[in-house]
């Protein structure tokens, strides 16, 4: 699924209150591709670059290379450790921020126009020359296993590792990109060192830019930054075989709440229907409190404080998943109300009132995830991960507002499937227990 991160930008104000987002291709003379959106009101420039494939491109008896690797990039670079590294970006008023998925590796920058050379100096030593330095790979290391050993008692974690088992099988979509106390024990630092060769290469590279940098000056930062990684990287694992056990699986944990995950087939965002199944995910559960789910299981029965349910369309793997919690003496009521909901908008589609206040949420949220540069950047990014045009953003609501009644309709047909529905069930749930061949 995309990461999106969270930051205070005080000094900016984009999309409402900027009418239109200008989006220009820009090729650096060595040939790297980037979308730019020029702002030169305020002297400063928002970076984003994802690596295509992310932790998915390493072997199972590695799981968690990628994710050590790319938690040590801003510990130390070149001669730096990670305290003079810190304090390099801190003079500059520079930030960066290194993050990885199942499908991509995304190096998020902000820096004033005056030390955007200073600033590219240094991302580049982080990018090209990490240090790997023994001290800070343990100290980084424990962190990761201290996550891993907390993550084995949380029911929410436990949940989403068994869902992804029994979705996904041995595709690396089925394990923890932070790997297993075993296999990150194991890790040595030429591991590493071939986990950044894997996946720091140019021929998966995405890039977008917003703030005051013009076109030409774009190409060049791009070519000094990244054009001294490798030209390929690791290949792309296959697209992952979908297994969906349908019924219920139940993952005994003395908590006296249950938490549930439920999935089942998806649909690709490149799909003709991917606009009328985001309208029809938003009237049966997409987040808002006026969704059926959260109406039937929560307002109407108060069976929880919150129902979900969220269309998940991986590089590999499509799927339709939702999640909920409840007291393990009404888990059971929670679930039989959800399979009711799933039912009822696969026989019968949407209301024209649910249709049209769907579609008023959907456009009108829109233009809030424009808010700064660095969402901006991160957008621009995204947008060409998935193939998308670059008018996307002025075209995008009218195809929302283009999605009809009919087309809800006939799309909750093909695309529910109520009888295929896969539960997994964390806690100690009373009148349930494991139907699901697994």
């Amino acid at each position: 699924m995309r990461l999106i991160y969270a930051f205070v930008v005080t000094v900016l104000l984009a999309v409402p209150a900027r009418a239109e987002v200008n989006i220009q291709e820009v090729t650096s003379p060595g040939g790297l591709t980037a979308w730019l959106v020029q702002e030169p009101s305020i002297p400063f420039v928002a970076l984003d670059i994802s690596f295509r494939g992310g932790a998915s491109l390493e072997g199972a008896d590695k799981r968690g290379a990628i994710n050590l690797m790319t938690a040590l990039l801003e510990e130390g670079a070149g001669s730096m450790d990670s305290r003079e590294f810190a304090r390099a970006a801190e003079g500059l008023a520079t930030s960066f921020r290194f993050s990885v998925s199942d499908d991509e590796l995304n190096v998020s920058a902000r820096f004033l126009t005056e030390n955007q050379d200073a600033s590219v100096a240094l991302l580049k030593e982080a990018l090209q020359n990490p240090s790997f330095n023994a001290d800070a790979i343990e100290r980084v290391r424990d962190q990761v296993l201290s996550n891993i050993r907390s993550s084995a008692k949380d029911p929410g974690d436990i949940a989403r590792k068994t869902m992804d088992e029994l979705l996904y099988g041995d595709h690396p979509y089925g394990t923890s990109l932070s790997g297993s106390v075993e296999t990150v024990t194991a890790l040595t630092r030429d591991d590493l060192v071939t986990a950044h060769r894997d996946v720091l290469a140019r021929d998966r590279i995405f890039i977008g830019a917003a703030g005051d940098i013009t076109p030409q000056a774009l190409g060049l930062l791009l070519d000094e930054l990244l054009g001294g990684l490798p030209k390929t990287g690791a290949p792309m694992p296959p697209v992952a075989k979908l297994r969906i056990p349908s019924g219920i699986t139940v993952v005994d944990f003395a908590t006296p709440q249950s938490v549930a995950l439920f999935a089942q087939k998806g649909i690709e965002q490149k799909d003709d229907d991917w606009f009328a199944a985001t309208v029809m995910n938003q009237i049966l559960g997409g987040g808002s409190f006026e969704s059926r789910m959260m109406t039937e299981v929560r307002e109407k029965r108060g069976l929880t404080y919150g129902v979900y349910s969220y269309l998940v369309p991986m590089e590999l793997a499509a799927t339709y998943q939702g999640s909920v919690s409840s007291a393990n003496d009404r888990i059971a009521d929670a679930i039989s109300v959800i399979r009711d909901e799933w039912q009822k908008m696969a026989e019968n589609g949407a209301t024209v009132q649910e249709l049209e206040d769907a579609k008023t949420y959907i456009t009108g949220s829109y233009p809030l995830r424009f808010d700064g540069n660095q969402q901006i950047a991160g957008i621009l990014v995204g947008m060409q991960m998935l193939g998308l045009p670059i008018d996307y953003i002025a075209t995008r609501n009218d195809k929302v507002d283009a999605v009809t009644l009919e087309d809800v309709r006939r799309v909750a047909g093909e695309l529910l499937d109520p009888d295929g529905l896969a539960f997994v069930i964390v806690g100690q749930p009373e009148g349930l227990e494991t139907t699901a061949a697994n």
